[in-house]
């Protein structure tokens, strides 16, 4: 039985999972503390639970300083220079970005308040392997800068199912549209109400409050400012994440006793477990995990995401699209190895008392918070510091999500329709969406509150069953000649349902915590109280009384096990169901001939063709690209003679519009 009580703590107990191994006494009723403390009578022993820790006003005063910044960020970029004059300059920033800032928007893009608060705490659960992430990550972005981007730059899209329409049809690029909208609606809208509902059970954060703060704000510079607002936010909350970070890791080992006395702590505790080469699919994090599972998750999301995609199409040249992916490389893994050092910090500090076991917390996910509030007690401000870091994940994530989702929204849907409207009406066109988008996906942040728990999980779920199977079928317009338009829309349908069959029997039946290699946690001192010594009640370090779990629901005899399989998984079976159900399909419903594909739709006459955009006046130095408005003819190579064709249209979304129904 828990109490929550108003405590006194000692000298040397002033964060009791922290107490040097002797009898230490904790006034418990605002009296002061007997001499000695005394073993009580067995079953006397209750766990002692401390009050709720809350933020202070200087707390909340950093977190507005954030949102104060990001908003004035988005004003400068939606009102310098006049605005945005055409919906090119609102999606993509006229494309004259560079490297460095495309760069860290992108490791910001999808390292949301979810990565923030949840890495650290599968650190402290599954040890220091996590760090093989980082490996998948840098195979996304070799294969990304291989693969993928020569195709999207080259052809100058907006949005990437542009491509869709100029392989397959109008009927695959639709399908493709939706399908993204819908699924990066609703991931935004979990994004944003995760961190909320987690900090509301820790600390007794208003909900409503933080939902609305960063939602409306987050909407508001977004519509205001376009790609430009989008991008340089992100570089702002970059620093903000790695500011809290540090100042996490250097509180906390200092805490510890130093770097060295960390490392030691965390092998004692089988923490440093980066050589497991378990080759068992259903243990949570592996090398093979990672490798397999986690680089073909990250290439879903950047290598054919649209809100990635969006952003390294917005740089000057194909040069710097590529650096952008090296700089975004490096702020990934500065990012996850500052998580994963704070879970590992996590571990040292309460390895004596963890706060799960102990039930100081309800979830996982509440490491991070708790961890901040204890060791930031006496410092004012600098709770706030994490506060201001885990919702610059948010709103980085979130102002990527609703400018992607308004850029495919005109490209795909608007332009096609109403190709006759005039850059200005376009423009507040864009700007509508995005305030409606946001709107939006406040809504469903609202909604989400009704899931209770488990949303962490399901943003993830959300992104692997959605974007694995369109990677998929990205893959089968540009490598696979002889796939067809039937066979991809069926190999989608097949990739969509079976990725969404394992994710929900997962969800349904979850796998153990043993099966998933979780790593075991200590309660072996932790804060107990004698409850039958009257008004002054002293508390002793001891074990944590003995507790069953409750029981695993049955799960199926079959498909049992492949139900437990690590979610990271979840991507990839999308992806390659997709491209065997596609290729399957193609051959039972008659391939496609090459010679019948519309000219430069394939990835090795994309990439021996010149890039057909160029920041609107300029033309990047060594290179002669087909500019929207400054090259007369299409110039595609490989041929033994130059092909003439007629008058470039006066967009990319003309251009392939035009070779599409050829």
């Amino acid at each position: 039985m828990l109490y929550s009580c108003a405590v006194s703590l000692c000298s040397v107990c002033r964060v009791p999972v922290l107490c040097v191994p002797r009898p230490c006494a904790v006034s418990l009723a605002g009296v002061s503390p007997p001499a000695a403390a005394t073993l009580a009578p067995a079953g006397s022993l209750e766990l002692w639970a401390p009050g709720r820790l809350t933020f202070s006003l200087w707390d909340y005063g950093v977190f507005a300083l954030m949102l104060l910044m990001s908003t004035g960020i988005g004003l400068f970029h939606g009102l310098a220079r006049g605005g945005q004059k055409t919906s090119e300059d609102f999606f993509t920033g006229g494309r004259r970005m560079s490297a460095l800032p495309v760069g860290l928007s992108l490791s910001a893009s999808f390292m949301s308040a979810i990565q923030v608060l949840g890495v650290p705490a599968e650190a402290h659960r599954y040890g220091a392997k996590f760090l093989w992430m980082c490996l998948g990550q840098l195979l996304n972005t070799l294969l990304t800068a291989k693969l993928f981007l020569p195709v999207f730059y080259r052809l100058g899209l907006t949005s990437t199912y542009e491509y869709l329409e100029r392989r397959f049809s109008r009927s695959v690029r639709l399908c493709g549209t939706l399908q993204y909208v819908m699924a990066t609606m609703l991931y935004t809208g979990i994004v944003i109400y995760a961190p909320a509902l987690i900090l509301n059970q820790v600390t007794g954060l208003d909900i409503w409050a933080s939902l609305l703060s960063t939602g409306v704000i987050c909407t508001f510079y977004t519509t205001i400012g376009g790609m430009k607002a989008v991008i340089w936010t992100d570089v702002f909350q970059v620093f903000v994440m790695l500011s809290g970070f540090l100042a996490i890791i250097i509180r906390g080992v200092l805490l510890v006793g130093g770097p060295t006395m960390v490392l030691t702590i965390a092998a004692n505790g089988s923490r440093m477990n980066l050589a497991d080469f378990n080759p068992d699919p259903r243990s949570r994090y592996t090398v093979w995990t990672f490798l397999v599972g986690g680089t073909l998750v990250w290439l879903s999301m950047y290598g054919v995401n649209q809100a990635q995609v969006q952003r390294y199409v917005a740089c000057r040249t194909e040069r710097e699209a590529r650096m952008a992916l090296l700089v975004n490389q490096v702020g990934l893994f500065c990012i996850v190895s500052s998580a994963v050092a704070c879970g590992l910090v996590m571990f040292a500090l309460y390895k004596d008392c963890d706060p799960l076991l102990a039930g100081y917390i309800s979830a996982p996910d509440q490491y991070m918070p708790y961890l901040v509030l204890d060791i930031f007690k006496t410092s004012p401000g600098v709770p706030g510091l994490f506060l201001a870091c885990a919702y610059s994940g948010t709103l980085s994530t979130a102002s990527t999500s609703i400018n992607a989702m308004a850029a495919v929204t005109v490209e795909d849907l608007v332009k096609p329709r109403l190709p006759a409207l005039a850059p200005r009406r376009l423009t507040l066109i864009s700007k509508g969406l995005s305030l409606i988008y946001g709107t939006s996906c406040i809504t469903v942040a609202a909604l989400a509150s009704l899931l209770g728990g488990g949303v962490l999980q399901g943003s993830f779920t959300v992104m692997g069953v959605i974007s694995g199977p369109l990677l998929g079928v990205f893959i089968l317009g540009m490598f696979l000649p002889m796939c067809s338009t039937a066979g991809v829309l069926g190999g989608l349908a097949v990739g969509l349902a079976f990725s969404l069959w394992v994710a929900v029997g997962g969800t349904l039946y979850p796998p153990s915590a043993a099966t998933m290699g979780a790593l075991p946690a200590s309660g072996a001192l932790c804060p107990l109280y004698n409850h039958t010594a009257g008004a002054n009640r002293t508390s002793l370090l001891g074990p944590l009384l003995p507790f069953e779990e409750p029981p695993a629901p049955a799960r199926p005899a079959i498909v049992g096990d492949f139900y437990a399989i690590s979610y990271l998984y979840y991507g990839a079976l999308g992806t390659l169901s997709t491209v065997v159900a596609g290729v399957l399909l193609s051959s039972l419903s008659g391939p496609s001939k090459r010679t019948r594909l519309p000219p430069g739709v394939l990835w090795w006459d994309i990439t021996k063709q010149t890039s057909s955009v160029a920041p609107t006046g300029q033309k990047p130095p060594g290179e002669e690209p087909l500019g929207k408005a400054e090259a007369p003819r299409a110039r595609v190579e490989g041929d033994a003679s130059t092909r003439r064709g007629p008058p470039e249209p006066s967009t990319a979304t003309d251009l392939l519009l035009q070779e599409t129904h050829v």
